[in-house]
């Protein structure tokens, strides 16, 4: 979660003391003015964590850090303060804004955290904007979307040049016609009995665990979140959920468990029809901007006789009242929410694709439905296909 009031404090705390051109100095008043704690070079509290470091350019060369140590603070905004002599530059350095690992990362391996990050390996932007402290919320919300495995396996293969877990689909001119298919027949499936029928089916699931997704909605960790709200949904009735929901109503710690990482949360076929449904939540009273889908799991999908992916998303208020819309993956608003991460460019995959957060919660204060059209739809599948 970004705490806007106090990540705008920091920043205007560290801004007025431009020119102090000591960085132990500045750590020390930093640390006292917001109680932080201090475990090494790094310096946090709820709210924030903070690496401070001294050189003449924003662009440093510095070390700054080991991803094993930023792995314990990846899920709060990391900032790194590089002091000069005349200006406090800021920097967001979650694992999201990471190019690759710099340092002793030989080893580095998905099953082996290897290696530090230098200045110069943090990126200055992402997707366009401006890695500086008035995008710093727009940037975190980014953040939120993926976790720390997600970024892990990228940078593994940016420094490493492993090829991905998932091999980039491969796609010919008789699997485009395939994947192409799969435009007309989510149209004739948004217009059938079907749609209703899974509409209903997940309504009702939701209705079945209303109060338990608005206990869910307060848990900090996104991805936890996430995972938490669509296993009550999905699940069909395990000791698991029991113990899930008995935890959420009695304020007991969480039990563990494991979801698969699918293309979707819920499958369900029909005569004409195989959906592949994926459960997005949006709490609307958070900035978020949620990772959508893996790309080349999804060409492969659609490329399937009967394929249809849809998403159906819950918004959730402070208050606990739900509303959910259940849209086709190529409705032409969810194609105009949907941000290729450019970042991604270059590795063996297409990569992954994250929804912008604030038009997710326009298509929820929208009327119920889904609407393609074909031409933009098309456009976009191409827009993947070429990646």
């Amino acid at each position: 979660m970004y705490n806007t009031t106090t990540m705008n404090r920091l920043i205007a705390f560290i801004q007025s003391l431009n020119g102090i051109a000591d960085k132990n100095r500045l750590a020390e008043m930093v640390k006292k003015e917001f109680m932080l704690t201090q475990d090494r070079k790094v310096y946090s509290c709820d709210d924030f964590a903070i690496r401070f470091s001294k050189s003449e350019s924003k662009r440093m060369s510095n070390t700054v850090l080991s991803l094993s140590a930023l792995q314990k603070y990846d899920d709060k905004p990391f900032v790194v303060c590089i002091v000069s002599s005349y200006t406090n530059y800021l920097l967001l350095a979650n694992s999201t804004f990471l190019k690759k690992i710099s340092h002793s990362s030989k080893e580095l391996r998905i099953d082996n955290i290897k290696g530090s990050f230098n200045g110069g390996d943090i990126m200055m932007e992402y997707d366009s904007v401006e890695n500086s402290p008035e995008n710093f919320e727009r940037l975190y919300a980014f953040h939120l979307g993926l976790t720390f495995q997600d970024n892990l396996e990228r940078l593994v293969e940016s420094t490493n040049g492993i090829v991905g877990r998932i091999p980039k689909y491969i796609v010919t001119e008789s699997i485009r016609d395939q994947i192409m298919e799969s435009i007309p027949r989510a149209q004739s499936f948004i217009a059938s009995p079907e749609y209703q029928d899974l509409k209903t089916d997940l309504d009702n699931r939701v209705a079945r665990v209303q109060g338990e997704i608005a206990i869910a909605a307060f848990i900090d960790n996104v991805n936890v979140r996430g995972r938490i709200i669509e296993y009550l949904i999905t699940d069909n009735g395990s000791s698991l959920k029991t113990r899930i929901i008995d935890a959420l109503n009695n304020k007991k710690p969480l039990p563990e468990f494991k979801t698969e990482d699918k293309l979707g949360d819920y499958s369900k076929e029909y005569p004409s029809f195989y959906t592949e449904t994926d459960i997005k939540t949006k709490v609307l009273f958070l900035d978020g901007n949620p990772k959508a889908y893996n790309i080349d799991k999804l060409l492969e999908f659609l490329a399937s006789q009967k394929a249809v992916y849809m998403i159906y998303l819950l918004g959730v208020d402070e208050d606990g009242r739900i509303v959910a819309r259940l849209c086709s993956s190529l409705d032409e608003r969810l194609i105009a929410a949907t941000n290729i991460q450019h970042h991604w460019a270059g590795r063996n995959t297409r990569g992954v694709t994250q929804f912008v957060g604030h038009a997710l919660k326009e298509i929820l204060d929208a009327p119920d439905g889904s609407v393609i059209n074909e031409e933009k739809a098309k456009c976009f599948i191409d827009d993947l296909i070429s990646r």
